[in-house]
């Protein structure tokens, strides 16, 4: 008899769990499922995207569990996601309300990936037993525009320091002295020190713009009264300059040379400074006679109060003299070798023809800015490192072996190993935002594009100018969309240097953004720049696709495919463009 029980117990259950299942997989057939983005996107290297499972009333049955699985299928192949299972111990009310879950989901990208469908099944659980509906598909492929993103590299220069234009240089001859009440140059002060030393600036026939000569004369009367002391001892230095060029014929160099005569008369400023500068009275005498100049009057009413200063014999004997002179200074051009010399000169260094020091360190980096061949320029910045520790060299020549990356991109992975070492080396010597900038190139090129972000705001804030600084926006704007920070790139985008890649991304990112029209702008800045720029009118064609303007996509893709035929197959399976795929125009374009 209890065994009898037993047997109808178990087969009561079965009779249940075979009903119950096939009801609510039955009534799977109106759950609402709902994928967001549809189609699927790509941003970074991954799709994302969420989805929401509404289940009918009444579906989930006491001690039962409704499991949703999703697949993502592409070719022969398919990844299983995380399942959302409904528990019916977790719905209460679902006899009266809709059970209802929202998850997110991602998945790796590989490019296999773009044509293919996300599909789910349910599988109605109880205890053992379990019932699977068909799979069905809620969303097909994936929108890969965020991978049309151009990399984009810049060679950050730092300053050579060499100042290659025309240089001013003062040279000041000590004060001829000359005998009170006189202008007459005198042989022993042609013959001294000072003499000679003029003499010698003359000979060596410096290029000289102007010699401005200061006459000035002594306060005493017998100085003061004489007007044409002052004017007079300027012109005897003009004099004996002009006699010396004639005489180490200097021949049309005088013409160019602009002599000024300063004549100073009844002026108190240079004595005061030799009144100051001397210590043969004290301070409160020295206070008598700035008392007399600083109480106004007439300058002859002044020194004849000087005079009867109990030390006035003494400052006549020290300080009149050495104010009875002619001030001599010359403004002359600094020797500097001219930029072609400097080529050959560099040349020969590169190629071991001379020696290192026939140029300044700051001529040989400057003489790299003088030649367009990047290969010229990387060998002579590997000699500017040569000649000391100068982290300026380390970074410039990186700069240089991240720019033969460019030209190069058979060689470019050796290149930008070469130029991370330069920039660890300059980077010990010294931090700096050109060493920042070109790690931010070398990072995007060893596809880190987080650390060229990174190293690239760096640069910015370190106070990165010019070109230099136009350039890393450029580097950053592609980080930022392979980041997925679409607004971020649209700054750096507006930032960047005025190139067709730089314009391109700047669009490819307002169009991430969903800023359509001001993407079309973009795109037409990149055709301006470069006619055959392809993926500018693609882009363009995919910122139409999303205003809905079917001219605009048929007119671009057209212009697309005539530069770059293999765009043809691009598009065909873009899904961007799935809303006109079917229409004859569409595929007119694409012939």
């Amino acid at each position: 008899m209890r065994n009898l029980v037993y047997a109808l117990l178990i087969t009561g259950t079965l009779s249940m769990t075979g009903c119950t299942l096939p009801q609510m997989v039955k009534m799977a057939k109106e759950q609402q499922l709902t994928v967001t983005p549809n189609p699927l996107e790509v941003h970074k290297d991954t799709v994302a995207y969420e989805m929401a499972v509404n289940l009918p009333v009444k579906m989930l049955k006491k001690g039962t569990v409704y499991t949703v699985n999703s697949y993502y299928k592409f070719g022969d192949q398919e990844i299983a996601l995380e399942p959302i299972p409904f528990k019916a111990e977790d719905f209460p009310n679902s006899s009266t309300e809709q059970p209802r879950v929202t998850r997110k989901f991602t998945f790796a990208y590989t490019p296999a990936m773009k044509s293919g469908v996300l599909q789910v099944e349910g599988v109605a659980s109880k205890g053992n037993g379990s019932k699977t509906t068909p799979r069905m598909d809620v969303a097909v492929g994936v929108i890969t525009t965020s991978k049309l993103v151009k990399p984009v590299y810049y060679s950050a220069y730092a300053e050579h320091g060499y100042n290659n234009q025309e240089e001013i240089i003062p040279i000041i001859i000590p004060d001829f002295i000359f005998e009170q009440g006189r202008s007459v140059l005198r042989t022993s002060e042609i013959k001294s020190d000072k003499g000679k030393q003029l003499d010698a600036f003359i000979a060596s026939k410096n290029v000289t713009r102007t010699v401005t000569i200061t006459g000035t004369h002594s306060p005493e009367g017998a100085e003061r009264i004489n007007s044409k002391l002052s004017p007079d001892r300027a012109a005897a230095i003009e004099k004996y300059y002009r006699g010396q060029m004639n005489k180490y014929d200097y021949q049309n160099m005088a013409k160019d040379i602009q002599f000024v005569l300063k004549p100073v008369i009844r002026d108190w400023a240079e004595f005061k400074a030799a009144l100051a500068a001397y210590d043969g009275i004290s301070s409160e005498e020295k206070a008598e006679y700035l008392n007399i100049m600083n109480a106004g009057g007439t300058f002859e009413s002044q020194e004849k109060q000087m005079t009867k200063l109990k030390t006035y014999r003494k400052v006549f004997k020290d300080i009149y003299p050495k104010l009875r002179t002619a001030k001599t200074e010359i403004l002359t051009i600094k020797d500097k070798k001219t930029d072609a010399e400097i080529s050959i000169l560099a040349k020969q260094i590169t190629t071991g023809q001379t020696s290192p020091d026939t140029l300044s360190f700051e001529e040989l980096m400057y003489s790299a800015t003088l030649t367009p061949s990047v290969d010229e320029k990387a060998a002579i910045y590997e000699a500017a490192t040569k000649k000391g520790t100068y982290w300026n060299a380390h970074n410039n020549l990186a700069a240089a072996y991240i720019a033969q990356a460019i030209q190069n991109p058979s060689n470019a992975s050796s290149l930008m190993d070469k130029a991370q070492a330069q920039l660890d080396i300059a980077n010990r010597i010294k931090a700096s935002p050109e060493a920042n900038a070109n790690m931010a190139s070398v990072s995007l090129f060893k596809k880190n594009a987080y650390a060229a972000s990174a190293q690239a705001n760096k640069a910015i804030s370190g106070g990165l100018r010019g070109e230099n600084l136009a350039g890393v926006n450029g580097v950053k704007t592609a980080a930022g969309i392979m980041t997925a920070n679409y607004a971020e790139a649209v700054r750096s985008g507006a930032a960047s240097a005025n190139t067709a890649d730089n314009a391109f991304n700047r669009g490819l990112a307002q169009v991430l953004n969903k800023d359509y029209q001001n993407a079309l702008t973009s795109f037409g800045e990149a055709t301006r720049a470069n006619s055959n720029h392809a993926h500018a009118y693609y882009g363009a064609a995919v910122a139409s696709a999303r205003l809905g303007n079917q001219d605009g996509v048929i007119s671009n893709l057209t212009n697309a495919v005539r530069i770059d035929p293999s765009l043809k197959n691009a598009a065909l399976t873009d899904l961007e463009f799935s809303k006109w795929a079917t229409s004859e125009a569409f595929r007119n374009a694409l012939r």
